[in-house]
């Protein structure tokens, strides 16, 4: 007998959490530490002190980072647990109502209305929570929210991001510290934005140039700043 081909399919909406909380952190890493840099060697700092400055925003910002992509989430976390509390309520106080407010749903949708109302009974029957998650309050296993691990994807890709301008500071003499850093990090921006937007499914093009237009901006009123105080200190 031949056998039969199970048909596979690849989505990248499981991708959503972490990659949005890497690409928030890398972005963070680069954009913040390389400004500072810049600011810094702007205002005439020596190196020993461009690259204190830029150790110190490595790790003040992968805790930042992580402090808050975790207090964020877990909001979001206790948003949902919440509502599933007030929705598990309803259900034990009158679960025909429920039920008939899936069916409506369901109708909404496109299903007729006996159909809409045989599809709400028995998912109701199989688990009435799931299906009201699901379909009422848009809650389900594949976007929940994850707090640690968006802490921990954010706090570690924030510090990666950081070490590119940080390792590129320390290899580069002052003389041409500002221009190397500055180029260096729009590569390594336009890079992340164009992986990311594929990772994503979306044109590596856009990616790259969204990410880079903000980073340069960033950078550029950074070292004005720099030039402003370095010149009347």
């Amino acid at each position: 007998m031949r056998a039969v081909r199970r048909h596979v399919e690849r989505h990248r909406a499981d991708r959503i959490g972490w990659l949005r909380a890497a690409v928030l952190g890398a972005n963070d890493g680069i954009v913040s530490t390389a400004s500072l840099i810049v600011g810094v060697a702007a205002a005439s700092a020596s190196h020993a002190s461009i690259l204190v400055t830029g150790v110190a925003a490595l790790v003040a910002g992968a805790m930042s980072m992580a402090a808050g992509e975790y207090v964020s989430v877990h909001s979001q976390v206790d948003t949902e647990q919440a509502d599933l509390a007030r929705e598990k309520a309803e259900l034990d106080k009158d679960p025909g109502a429920e039920r008939r407010e899936l069916a409506a749903i369901y109708v909404g949708r496109g299903l007729k209305a006996g159909l809409a109302q045989q599809v709400a009974q028995q998912l109701m029957a199989h688990d009435a929570l799931s299906a009201h998650a699901r379909d009422e309050l848009g809650i389900a296993d594949l976007s929940t929210a994850q707090p640690v691990q968006a802490a921990l994807s954010s706090a570690a890709s924030f510090a990666v991001g950081a070490l590119f301008p940080l390792a590129v500071a320390a290899l580069t003499p002052a003389a041409v510290l500002i221009p190397l850093v500055a180029a260096s990090s729009v590569g390594f921006l336009a890079l992340l934005g164009a992986v990311a937007a594929r990772a994503g499914g979306a044109s590596a093009l856009t990616g790259a140039w969204r990410v880079t237009f903000w980073g340069v901006l960033a950078m550029a009123i950074t070292a004005g700043v720099g030039m402003l105080f370095g010149g009347t200190a």
